[in-house]
């Protein structure tokens, strides 16, 4: 699961119309070793045409692609796995139509959060929101101690999401984080590669 180190989530309008898939190349050049491909405006016909897309870039770089809630175009464009959040398909019934050969991952709060998408089956949890976010406005946020019971009570690795940034991640480190999404802290920049690397040095 060290492919989950360095987890970009993809939001085309933070880019402000910058190349969409030369973008995150760079990213990918620069370390991250997993993206998820999550496009809240995108239409079904778009996010399947960028799906495709990106997983020909991460097959390049020998990373990860995980497609958010969309079982479908995670199953037509072969990504590696899915990730749903609370109010979507339960992981059991994600399992069921993806099979045991890829990967689930689960949006997590709480430690019953947690500990249920472990039992349903999840491979790896998305906690957060760790830090205010502007990408998610309506993202509540959760404390480092909630972060620390979370991670103490489940055997599977633990993502960090939510307003991280480099700093902070020296904060993060010492809870034993398995991997840290990011989305605005890198798109956001004008050297995404640059950024990237610096994010690899400092999650490693």
């Amino acid at each position: 699961m060290d492919k989950l180190r360095l987890y970009l989530v993809t939001d085309s309008e933070i880019l402000k119309g910058r190349d969409f898939y030369e973008e995150i190349e760079n990213a990918l050049k620069g370390g991250v070793t997993t993206v998820q491909l999550r496009e809240k405006n995108c239409d079904g016909r778009e996010f399947l045409e960028k799906a495709i897309k990106l997983r020909e870039i991460t097959r390049k770089y020998g990373a990860w692609l995980i497609i958010n809630d969309r079982v479908d175009i995670a199953l037509l464009c072969d990504a590696d796995g899915v990730h749903v959040g609370q109010s979507d398909i339960p992981a059991m019934e994600v399992r069921k139509i993806l099979g045991n050969d890829r990967i689930i991952g689960v949006s997590a709060r709480t430690i019953e959060e947690a500990k249920e998408a472990k039992l349903q089956g999840a491979d790896y949890l998305g906690v957060g929101a760790i830090f205010p976010t502007n990408t998610k406005v309506d993202a509540k946020t959760i404390t480092m101690e909630q972060l620390k019971a979370i991670k103490e009570s489940v055997n599977i690795p633990v993502i960090a999401i939510g307003g991280l940034t480099l700093g902070r991640v020296r904060l993060l480190k010492q809870y034993g984080i398995d991997g840290y999404a990011v989305i605005s802290a890198i798109l956001k920049k004008e050297d995404i590669y640059e950024e990237c690397v610096k994010w690899s040095n400092m999650v490693r």
